[in-house]
Order: C-alpha cells, then structure tokens, then sequence
C-alpha cells in the first residue's frame, strides 16, 4: 500500500469532510518552495503549507541547528527549571518587537498564545481589583479553534457547533473612513466592563485574506489606549515579514499591550507558541498571593527543539538576503495584481506584503462553501501548484525563497484559469 491508502486506514485530517474529500497526497520530500510525492511529481507550495514555512522546506541551516539540539536537551520541564534556547529566544524576539514588550511566556502553538493573552488580560483587571469580563473582537475574525480562541473568532461555520458553549463578545466592523468615529463611540460605551481588544493586525487571514488600512487601526489602537482598553496583537499569521515589514504592527505607532506569535516563529519547522507582553501586566502578577498566579502551561512549553528552530529561523530572518526576498515578492505580486485586477472573472485584488488575493466573480456572495473552490484547487494541483482557495478567494502567500520563475509560473497558471474555469 502507499502512503494515501495507509492513511485512508488509520487518519482525520483537519478541516476535510472525510466522506468527500479526494484521496489525500503522500508527500515524502521537500527542498525550498517545493515539495514531492510519493510518484516523484513536484509541487510549488504557494501558501506556507498553511501559513508556516517562510524560509523552504528542509532548509539545512535549521536542520543543523536542530540536530545540535537534540544531542545536547530534547526536553526539560519549564516550571521551575530553565535552558539556554528559551532565554536566548526571547531576548532575542523582545530586542525587536515594539518597545513595551518585555516578557515572553511560552505555549505550543497559534490558538494556545491567544488562549494565554486572553487570560492575561483578564485575570490582570481581577489581580487589580476590577473585574472586567468583556473582549472586543473583529467581524470575521479567526484567533484559533480551542474555545477562548474559538469565542474571539466570528461566528461561522468553524464554530457553529460550539456556539452556545463560547462566552459573549463584543465584534465589531474592521475600521475605515466611514466608520472609525462609530467604532470609537462604541468602545467607548464599553470600556468600563472591557478587559481587552484582540485583533488580526492589516490582515484577516482566514476570513478571506480581507485586508484594511493601518492608519485606521492606529487611529482606533490610539482610542482604546485612551480608554485604557488593553490591546492583543495576534501576530500568528502576520508576523515575521508577511506584510512587508518584521510585523504588522511595526505600521502603525501605538504598541499593543500583548503580541501572540507562532506559525513563522520556527520557520515552519515544528510547532511553538509565543505570547509577550508588558512590564505593567507581568508586575500584576507579582503578589505574596499565589491565586494571582497566572495558572497556565503546557507539558512542551518552551521546548528546546522548538526553541533551536526558532532561532535558527530567526538568523536567516535576520539576514539581508531574507529582506531582499521580501521585497521581491511584495513587487511581483504587485505587477501581476495590476495585470489581473480589470479582468472580468475577477471581483477585487487585495494585497499587503508578501500575501496577494484574488476574489472570484461568482455572481453571487463570497463563501468559504463556494462550489468554486474545488475546482481551483485540483486545477492547481494538477498543474503541480498547492493553493488551498478559501471559499472563491485564491491567495499566495509563498516562503520567501520561492525563485522568479516559479513565482512567474503561479501567476500563468491563475490566469490560464481566468480563461478556462
């Protein structure tokens, strides 16, 4: 049997309708932007495999510094106990995020950060003596699948089983123009009762990859610091150079409060989980006490291997060549938007960084259930390129090594599509 039958046998695969879903492919290898199965046939990964992989896969730096690791600590408990990967980590991670941030508290991935910033920001106004229970949360948003996370994300198909079980919050539209006076009205009559704002910064990712100004979200970061409405930066997704610069919230000018990352931190490597904060919320904590203790943590936080992979990844991220590539793609993926924004199968480009997104003219409203979905995605597959549409929305979002030619050979292949789908 391959791989496929094998696990056909034995496997639920996240977010797959097992009863329809095609039969799942058998990778065995990857080597920069590309990736092979069992049969020898190559694949172009344009969107990270799931957001993750900024610097290719098997990338020999970071496996290197992997296997150095792994013959010196593969694990040790974090509670009470410490080691050279996780110091050297956040030192190195806090010397370039905004300014306040100053502490780094561990997890294991993407929805487990923002399930610690939103206790921390909760059982912060309690340790204070001011109960504040109520978050603030975009329209649409999506902060993870573990139930914090879950009641901070909209409300969609990914919750609706859930939905009576998830506690009550505030959502709001993503501000512009029109709205951002309306916005801050609304903040403002709930600032009293509201712990903190949690927000995807310039980027709603799964929601469409829809995209928003950053002078409006400064304009509102700037209101809710007024009304001392604390702010979580979810970075999961938008950190480490998918905007265009280190982070997204490096475009604007007020720092949040709490920055949650994972995804990028390992390069894709394996799975870690970040949150970092302020002096002012770690000192809250500080009491003779012990139920102000924050009473969170994970069997793995902090482990060395993840954390040798995140500073591996944080050196080529470093690097000027990192940078240039960034740049690279943000310019490419501008001229081929600019080519393909007038063409009639399409609704709206968006761009911002390294991410550019194309939304299909459907003649009806955009949905993650569109029947277009699958037809883009095998298209591209069978083309030997993985873009995995949400709903009529195609997005590349490809790891920072990924060549000119392929690049140029992602765009060919979507406007083929334009003219056959």
């Amino acid at each position: 049997m391959n791989l496929t039958e094998r696990d056909l046998q034995v496997i639920w695969h996240p977010y797959t309708q097992m009863k329809t879903a095609q039969p799942p492919i058998g990778i065995v290898r990857g080597e920069g932007a590309l990736l092979f199965d069992e049969e020898g046939k190559q694949y172009i990964d344009a969107v990270s495999s799931w957001w993750v992989n900024i610097h290719g896969h098997a990338h020999p730096y970071i496996a290197k510094k992997v296997s150095e690791q792994l013959h010196k600590l593969e694990h040790v408990i974090f509670a009470g106990f410490t080691h050279e990967g996780a110091v050297e980590l956040a030192e190195r991670l806090l010397a370039i995020l905004p300014p306040n941030q100053k502490k780094a508290f561990y997890s294991d991935n993407g929805s487990t950060a923002v399930e610690v910033a939103i206790k921390m920001c909760l059982q912060y106004w309690l340790n204070k003596g001011d109960q504040r229970t109520k978050i603030i949360a975009f329209n649409n948003a999506y902060h993870g699948d573990t139930f914090g996370a879950m009641a901070v994300s909209g409300r969609s198909a990914f919750t609706k089983a859930f939905d009576s079980l998830l506690f009550e919050v505030e959502f709001i539209d993503i501000p512009n123009k029109e709205n951002i006076e309306s916005l801050k009205s609304q903040i403002s009559a709930l600032k009293s009762q509201t712990a903190c704002f949690i927000f995807e910064p310039l980027v709603q990712g799964s929601a469409g990859m829809i995209m928003y100004e950053a002078e409006y979200l400064n304009e509102l970061m700037t209101h809710c610091r007024e009304e001392e409405v604390m702010l979580i930066a979810d970075e999961v997704f938008t950190g480490f150079g998918r905007t265009g610069k280190p982070f997204a919230t490096n475009h604007v000018d007020i720092e949040p409060d709490i920055m949650c990352f994972s995804k990028g931190l390992t390069g894709g490597t394996m799975a870690l989980g970040l949150t970092t904060c302020t002096q002012q919320i770690y000192d809250a904590f500080l009491s003779d006490d012990k139920l102000k203790t924050l009473f969170h943590g994970h069997s793995f936080t902090a482990n060395p291997i993840a954390c040798a992979s995140a500073l591996a990844s944080l050196d080529l991220f470093q690097q000027p060549e990192t940078t240039e590539n960034i740049a690279r793609i943000k310019a490419a993926h501008t001229a081929f938007a600019d080519k393909i924004r007038n063409h009639p199968k399409i609704k709206t480009v968006r761009q911002t960084g390294t991410i550019v997104a194309m939304e299909w003219e459907t003649g009806d409203n955009t949905s993650y259930f569109s029947s277009l979905r699958d037809k883009l995605y095998h298209y591209f597959l069978a083309a030997g390129i993985i873009l995995r549409p949400l709903g009529n929305v195609i997005y590349i979002l490809p790891p920072y090594c990924i060549t000119n030619e392929q690049l140029n050979y992602v765009y060919g292949k979507i406007e083929q599509a334009l003219e056959e789908l």
